[in-house]
């Protein structure tokens, strides 16, 4: 100071602030550099004590690996008869009920007849009094047929009285022209002197003859004219009355056949009073009771249903539109039902059938599945929960599908509730899980922990089947006990506790 205060004399100038100033900023830049240092020190230390990375693993495993598709659906006989009725009646008698073995042609059920009966002999009388009619109609027709026959003969007499005629006409014309030829010439011998006068008397009386026969031989042709002419119209009424007899007859012929058509109807009605089973089988449901009025004018009413063998039943499932592609004919079906819940089923896929169903714009295809019941524990109407085997794969090597879902993140990422960085793993910061869709066919990839490092494995997804895959790898890269990579810490701010193991899927029995 004294050193600066004779510079600041000597200059002729006074000591003023500068230099403490100058002083101020040196120890600003000093406690600057330090705050730095001190900083990185502390970042350098939380760096190197703060916990590395740890992954959640689960073992790769080798085993047989079954897709499913699952639906409901209802147990049901697989041949149900249901039996009905086509007449109308009160029922008057029963003879089974509900759980009765019956056999084809047994009793079940009897209508009262006594309407039945009435029809059936007044359709008898009917048809009685239609083939008496049809009697009298055939003898009427008979006769008619005869007198058309008569008159047809006396028109044929006519005609031949006719053709006689015509011809002693002929004949009297010729004596006519002989008598007149024989009269000029004798009259003409008569002037010479040849002949006597009684022989042209003779010939003059034989002229008037020959006309007087010619006169009567015509009349005679204009009565056999007359004749003939009425003669046919007689035959043609006969030919009417004959043909309206026997149209008469066919019509008493073919009312003879409807009241034969209504015997047997009423027949027929009065014999299905009677109902039988028409199977072997069991009586699972009976609709009606003695007294109860049954009516079939419309449509069958069903009186009994008759399951034909309950050691074979089958399971209607309603089976989604996104799942029915995999269904096929002669798959495996397991399911369970409420009333042995620790019970399974199995049986196969007889048919799926192609009409659909539409409910509040879900479409389902029903699939029938045939299951053998030999000790009755199935019983019609219940629910079952089935899963169809729409995809296998044995001795496969499988995985979480988790760990196909697993992916690195690309660098650090803040911790949640932090606003420092969490260190991140040699893959960087990751989430456990991406919401990839993982499917049989596609190409992907797992992460296998070997120590503290992972190695990225590329993969083929060959079947999934719900939260396991089954994949392909190449030789060498995965094996069974393998620790697959399904979360690590850097994704969440603690590690979330890994599902068990996954054991062999063998499926139910």
């Amino acid at each position: 100071m004294k050193v600066l205060d004779q510079i600041s004399v000597g200059n002729g100038k006074a000591a003023g602030p500068a230099p403490r100033r100058r002083s101020r900023t040196l120890w600003l830049v000093a406690a600057a550099v330090l705050l730095l240092g001190a900083v990185a020190v502390f970042f350098a230390a939380r760096a190197r004590f703060s916990p590395a990375t740890t992954y959640a693993t689960q073992p790769v495993l080798r085993q047989d690996l079954v897709a499913t598709v699952t639906a409901t659906g209802t147990v049901n006989p697989q041949d149900l008869i249901n039996v009905g009725t086509q007449v109308s009646g009160t029922i008057s008698e029963l003879d089974v009920d509900y759980n009765s073995k019956v056999h084809a042609g047994q009793l079940l059920a009897r209508i009262d007849p006594t309407s039945l009966q009435a029809a059936y002999r007044q359709s008898t009388a009917a048809q009685v009094q239609a083939q008496q009619q049809a009697g009298a109609g055939a003898a009427n027709a008979a006769a008619a047929a005869s007198a058309q026959r008569s008159a047809e003969r006396l028109v044929a007499a006519d005609r031949a009285a006719l053709a006689s005629a015509r011809s002693q006409v002929d004949k009297a014309q010729a004596s006519l022209a002989l008598a007149d030829l024989t009269l000029a010439r004798d009259r003409g011998l008569l002037a010479q002197g040849y002949v006597a006068q009684n022989a042209v008397d003779t010939d003059t009386s034989n002229d008037v003859a020959a006309r007087a026969a010619l006169a009567a031989a015509t009349i005679a042709v204009d009565q056999a004219q007359s004749q003939l002419a009425a003669q046919i119209a007689t035959a043609a009424a006969s030919a009417a009355q004959a043909t309206s007899a026997r149209s008469g007859a066919a019509a008493n012929a073919a009312a003879i056949d409807v009241q034969r058509a209504l015997v047997s109807q009423a027949a027929y009605n009065l014999d299905h009073s009677v109902i039988v089973s028409p199977v072997d089988g069991t009586v699972i449901a009976r609709n009606v009771s003695i007294g109860q009025t049954v009516a079939a004018s419309f449509q069958t009413p069903t009186l009994f249903s008759i399951a034909r063998d309950l050691t074979k039943m089958q399971v209607d499932i309603a089976t989604g539109e996104p799942d029915i592609g995999g269904v096929r004919p002669g798959a495996v079906a397991d399911f369970t039902v409420l009333a042995y819940p620790n019970r399974a089923f199995r049986g196969t896929v007889w048919q799926v059938r192609q009409n659909p169903t539409t409910l509040n714009n879900v479409v389902t295809y029903d699939t029938v599945l045939l299951i053998p019941n030999p000790d009755g524990a199935l019983r019609p109407g219940m629910t079952a929960n089935a899963s169809i085997h729409v995809g296998k794969v044995q001795n496969a090597l499988v995985v979480p599908v988790q760990a196909l879902q697993y992916a690195p993140a690309s660098g650090p990422r803040r911790s949640p509730g932090a606003n420092a960085t969490v260190p991140a793993s040699p893959w960087g910061a990751t989430e456990a899980s991406v919401g990839r869709t993982v499917v049989a066919g596609r190409n992907g990839r797992i992460f296998v922990q070997h120590g503290p490092q992972i190695v990225s494995v590329p993969v083929r997804v060959t079947l999934v089947a719900g939260a396991q895959a089954a994949v392909q790898a190449p030789a060498g890269k995965l094996a069974a006990g393998d620790r697959v990579v399904v979360s690590d810490s850097a994704s969440a701010t603690s590690i979330a506790t890994p599902p068990p193991a996954l054991g062999v899927n063998r499926g139910l029995r």
